[in-house]
Parts: structure tokens; sequence; C-alpha cells
């Protein structure tokens, strides 16, 4: 049989499967951290926005919180109201996360920019606020180094991408931590503050060779020839777009917000991986499964479950003391260990 004639499979994964794994993980790490001494986290969520997206995001994290030992207590204020709303969950003991759903202020980027800072790094669920945005872009892995207890926390839609790329093991874990992606390609449709550039980066930062494609135009994120810089290194591709970067990637990831949008199909190379983490489809569905090796259409469960584990590395993250009062730096390394990924 000729080559061409060759039946094309494409593996299409859920995003369900993958929570899964996650949401299972997140309950034995809880259970190893409180050791039955605590109740249920508390994750606070302000929808000031109206957004039918948010609403449904709300309605997901909800169920998944309830359904995995969490109480989600969404809280609907008018946008004027938000910031007193925030300061008051910051004070308050019984809340263990925070998540504001943005744009508030969809003409005045600054003003949400403004509110993300407010919100307690110690409640930081979506690692927004400036501490947690320069380790990440800086390849800064803790917050208090060199004791390295204490792990940033990194943007949740982000993070389920990475997480989604290590259960197709996209990452090689022969490679040292950090270098597992040494060798891909990738190519990164989105460079949203939120999503997109936070996305290249974090992969950029691992080792991969990432193509950030948007409609000011192209960049490259790498960490230098051989990656031997420490943190990625960002240059523009003038003449660059889809034509050029699709085509030799090894994972193409779509994450543009619009219903009409999609990822030519006949650019992507046959056995390329494709992630969707648009709310609509970049990807045409039934094409893609012609090219593709694997497919996974939308990653919002993951994202959820991302936003959980959140929450335990934040209650994992907090002081330990002894009977006395005294750091106690034996139960804080146990609680930073607790994570299968440290």
């Amino acid at each position: 049989m000729a080559s061409q004639d060759v039946p094309k499979t494409c593996k299409v994964i859920m995003a369900e499967t993958i929570a899964k794994g996650l949401l299972a993980e997140v309950k034995e790490t809880l259970k190893s951290i409180q050791q039955g001494t605590e109740g249920q986290p508390t994750l606070v969520a302000f929808l000031a926005n109206g957004d039918p997206a948010a609403v449904k995001y709300a309605e997901w994290s909800k169920k998944t919180c309830e359904e995995n030992g969490f109480d989600f207590d969404l809280r609907q204020v008018d946008k004027d109201n938000l910031e007193e709303g925030i300061m008051a969950a910051n004070e308050d003991s019984k809340v263990d996360g925070i998540i504001v759903y943005y744009p508030i202020f969809p003409g005045n980027p600054a003003h949400d920019k403004y509110l993300q800072e407010i919100v307690s790094l110690s409640k930081d669920v979506e690692g927004l606020c400036h501490k947690h945005i320069y380790n990440m872009y800086h390849n800064v892995r803790y917050l208090d180094p060199p004791h390295n207890l204490k792990k940033s926390i990194l943007p949740c839609t982000p993070l389920a991408v990475v997480k989604i790329l290590e259960h197709l093991q996209i990452y090689n874990s022969i490679l040292p931590s950090g270098n597992r992606l040494f060798g891909k390609t990738i190519t990164v449709i989105n460079r949203s503050e939120v999503n997109g550039r936070p996305l290249a980066a974090l992969l950029a930062n691992d080792g991969a060779t990432v193509y950030s494609v948007d409609l000011s135009g192209t960049q490259i994120f790498t960490r230098g020839q051989g990656i031997r810089q420490p943190r990625h290194q960002v240059q523009d591709k003038e003449g660059w777009g889809l034509e050029q970067c699709v085509p030799v990637s090894d994972v193409i990831i779509g994450g543009v917000p619009s219903e009409k949008y999609k990822i030519p199909t006949e650019l992507i190379r046959d056995g390329a991986v494709c992630i969707n983490f648009s709310s609509y489809r970049n990807f045409d569905g039934p094409a893609v499964k012609e090219k593709a090796s694997i497919y996974v259409p939308s990653v919002g469960k993951v994202t959820i479950a991302v936003l959980l584990r959140n929450i335990v590395r934040l209650i994992a993250n907090r002081p330990s003391t002894k009977a006395d009062g005294s750091a106690d730096e034996s139960t804080a390394k146990a609680k930073s260990e607790a994570f299968v990924d440290g």
C-alpha cells in the first residue's frame, strides 16, 4: 500500500479526561496538607461584568468545587463596589482564594490591572498580581528563595495548557526539569496579556521554541541558542505569519476569541498536536482530525482543575508554626513536597 493511502488516525483527548487526574491529585494533596485539621477551602469569585462566558465559567467552577470538597462563594457586585469587596475578602481569614472575572472595565485596562494588584498575594488564585507575574516572566519558580518552600502561582489557563502537554507526554521527562520542551517547536495564536503571552513565556522557559502570532505580528520566544539563558528572550519576526510558523510546528495552540476564526488546516503538518484554548473552536474539527495526531478541542475543565490546584498551593504556602509560635520549617517543607511536581 502506498504511504499516501495509509489512513490517518487522530486521537481526540477531551479536557474532562485530563481534569479527572488533576482533581484526584488535588484531593490527595489537600488531604496531605490539612491532615484533617481544617475545614473545606473557600474560593470567593467576583462577577461584576455580566459576561455570559464568565457566568458559564462560574457555573462550572461552582460544580467542580462542590464535587471536590471546596466551598464556592459567588459574589455578584456592581463594578464600582468591586474594590471594597476584594479588600474585605483579603481580610477575611475564612477565604482561601479570590478570583475576579475580567474584563471589568474593557475601555480602561489600567483599571483592571489596578484591581489585579489589590488582590492579596496570599489569596491570588489566578497568579495575576505583580510578584507572581514577575516570577513567571523571569522564570523564578519560588516566592522565597533560597529556601524554595513557597511555589509561585501561575495563571490558570496557561498552566492548564502546560498540564495538558504534560499529560500528552510532549514534555520529555528524561530531561531535567525546566528543559523538558527542548527541541519542540510550538505556535501559540494569541498574545493577550492574560493568556497568550504568559503561555508563550512558560513554554519557552521550559525549553521550547515558541512562535507567538497575533494581529500585531509574530514574535519568537526562546531561551537563546541551546537554551543557554535562564529566562526566555523575545524577538520580532518581521514578515512572518501563520504560513511560516504553523508548518514547522510540532504543536499548534489556538486561542483566538472569535467564532469566525479558523486556523488554516492546510498549514498543519501531518502528525502535529493541536490544542484549542479559546471559548470558540479555532480548528475545523473534521478537517484537523485528518492532519493532527492528537486534538484537544477545549481546555475549560482542566483550567478549573488547575484553579483548585492553585488554591491548594496557596494553602501550602501559608507559614507553618509550632505550638510556641516559632516557624516550623519541617512542616513547610513537607507541604511543599506534597505536590506531584514539587
